[in-house]
């Protein structure tokens, strides 16, 4: 019998899988997680959950998660005003998981995805391998988003899928409503508002704009303002349709009892968890207001993290020579940029002390 592997499918050949340095450092500031441990309270409670659970861990779990969905469902009532239905919510294993489901339920071959960049590179990675095509619009010098280049890529692509990262990822600035509704009126795509930091936002979510409005739906993650990352906990608010939709390609009793579990006590616990987002919010704006002082060109952000330009250098030497001193950061491929999350006080400290001594003199130039 041959020892040779089946050739891999084209659309995977010369790829690169996701993923970000996982060093072990001082101070990491690159994948955009919570920097405060979970509460010895929480802890407690999510051991005593999981200790039941693991009591019937010889059964499947539920796998419609349905108690889980009842408290999202209570959670975005009590932030966002939008009371919805079980049927409106679906969980799954981290906010990818819910960004698969949806395109192998509403791409795939023969259809093409629209994006635009830089963004959420998942969203590229998740559409290609799922067999859609996936088209990119560029995005201006702001980072934000032509009304006319969407239309004119709309009518142009005729996507089935489109995707709009509010906050967006890397770049942290948001949509207002006014954009996403005359991107979903000029067209029959379903609109995917991938919230994965909304709680960090300066501007209300835009989950209101989907009442009506069925191909308008709502990615969320508990990994960064719950503090979950390493628990992988995502859901979508959606028609129920769009639910139904995507219980075709969930696989069989995919969110096991005890991540259903850990959720359901941090829910439980969610006024100390979005505390911890108001302080993370502080330091994003001291970043932003130090930078700028230095002279240092920075993107806005509604988000946990903030990017920046980083003047008279190379964005990847910046990052190592941070790397060099303790600090870990993200060079996310944008020539010049670089992406630091928001830490605790003294994490933030020693970024802007250690990123100071790198730059040296270049932090007063012009910040181009």
């Amino acid at each position: 019998m041959s020892q040779i592997l089946p050739p891999l499918q084209e659309r995977l050949q010369g790829k690169e899988p996701y993923g970000a340095p996982q060093i072990d450092v001082p101070v990491r500031l690159n994948t955009n997680e919570s920097p405060f441990a979970l509460s010895d309270a929480l802890v407690a409670d999510i051991a005593t959950a999981v200790a039941a659970a693991a009591r019937g861990a010889n059964r499947y779990p539920d796998r419609d998660a349905t108690l889980l969905r009842e408290h999202l469902a209570g959670y975005l009532a009590e932030t966002t005003g939008v009371t919805l239905p079980v049927s409106s919510l679906w969980a799954a294993n981290g906010s990818n998981e819910v960004l698969q489901q949806l395109l192998m339920a509403f791409a795939g071959p023969g259809r093409t995805v629209l994006g635009f960049e830089p963004s959420y590179s998942m969203h590229r990675t998740l559409v290609e391998a799922t067999g859609a095509t996936y088209e990119a619009i560029d995005r201006g010098p702001d980072f934000g988003i032509s009304l006319d280049d969407a239309l004119a890529a709309i009518e142009r692509v005729e996507p089935s899928v489109i995707f709009l990262c509010t906050p967006n990822n890397p770049t942290g600035g948001s949509l207002d409503p006014e954009t996403v509704l005359a991107i979903h009126d000029a067209t029959d795509a379903l609109i995917v508002l991938d919230e994965a930091y909304v709680e960090f936002s300066h501007t209300p979510s835009l989950l209101p704009l989907i009442e009506s409005r069925p191909r308008l739906v709502v990615s969320r993650t508990m990994s960064k303002a719950f503090g979950l990352a390493g628990a992988r906990v995502g859901y979508l608010a959606a028609d129920r349709r769009v639910i139904e939709a995507v219980l075709l390609t969930r696989l069989p009793y995919h969110l096991s009892s005890i991540t259903q579990a850990v959720a359901l006590a941090a829910l439980e616990h969610r006024a100390s968890l979005l505390a911890g987002v108001e302080a993370v919010k502080v330091q994003r704006d001291r970043i932003v207001a130090t930078l700028r002082d230095r002279g240092v060109n920075v993107a806005d952000s509604d988000a946990n993290f903030v990017l920046f330009r980083t003047p008279g250098s190379d964005g990847h030497e910046v990052w190592q020579r941070l790397l060099d001193r303790g600090v870990l950061i993200r060079d996310v491929g944008l020539g010049g940029h670089l992406r630091v999350t928001a830490g605790t006080e003294q994490e933030t400290t020693r970024f802007l002390d250690a990123l100071e001594e790198v730059m040296g003199d270049t932090l007063g130039g012009t910040g181009q």
